[in-house]
């Protein structure tokens, strides 16, 4: 079963400072229909301004990850971390028990373009903690690399839920295959460019929801970039 979530139909918020298209409910963006799927609670794909960003703020019992795809986000947090994530790296907080934490665009003259990613845990109340890692790029062209999983295996970072996500860049005419275990399900997000998902064609932006499929084939319809869910 595939239902797909179009990128056209999803929330939207203009702030000026922040352009941000919601997948799933969040802030003042409610629809009891695409509240999250599974674990997955959260997908904004967002742009900043030059200088603008997030101020200090709060989360409690979340997985959060950042996907930069234009530009770059500088991150602080109330547990001694300071850095900047850039595109071809992954960064996960895990909020636990509370942290705080902001997140700029340090450029003066570029938007930074992101993918903000929220994932509930399996267990609350863990010590919180920080993870950025630097992706090897020759492994996601025309590949599916594990960026994040329970066990943080090949440099993936980890997660406390049982969730594990995948990065792929693909030309056109690429093909790829993705086997889904039994009593898995899976979300498919088209980050970039345009895809063929077993015979559905997606665009940038959209989202898809996996259930009761053996096998995921994808095919780049262009240039394309996909985050994959495979989720428990």
């Amino acid at each position: 079963m595939i239902n797909v979530r179009k990128s056209s139909e999803r929330g939207h918020a203009d702030h000026g400072w922040l352009n941000s298209y919601h997948t799933f409910s969040f802030a003042n963006y409610q629809d009891p229909n695409f509240m999250g799927f599974r674990s997955l609670r959260v997908i904004n794909e967002d742009w900043v301004i030059p200088g603008a960003g997030f101020g200090t703020h709060g989360h409690k019992d979340m997985e959060i990850i950042t996907y930069v795809l234009d530009g770059a986000v500088e991150h602080k947090d109330s547990i001694g971390n300071g850095s900047i994530i850039r595109p071809g790296e992954i960064q996960k907080m895990s909020a636990g028990t509370g942290i705080l934490h902001s997140e700029y665009n340090p450029c003066e003259t570029e938007p930074v373009h992101l993918l903000q990613i929220w994932i509930i845990p399996d267990k609350k109340g863990i010590q919180p903690s920080y993870e950025q890692q630097k992706l090897n790029l020759d492994e996601l062209d025309g590949k599916l690399k594990l960026i994040a999983s329970p066990e943080g295996e090949n440099d993936a970072v980890s997660l406390q839920q049982d969730v594990k996500l995948y990065a792929g860049m693909l030309q056109e005419g690429d093909r790829l295959s993705y086997n889904l275990p039994e009593n898995r399900h899976a979300w498919l997000q088209v980050a970039r460019g345009k895809v063929s998902l077993n015979g559905t064609s997606l665009d940038a932006g959209d989202g898809v929801a996996i259930s009761d499929e053996t096998e995921i084939n994808l095919i780049a319809e262009n240039n394309a970039e996909v985050l994959l869910f495979d989720l428990n």
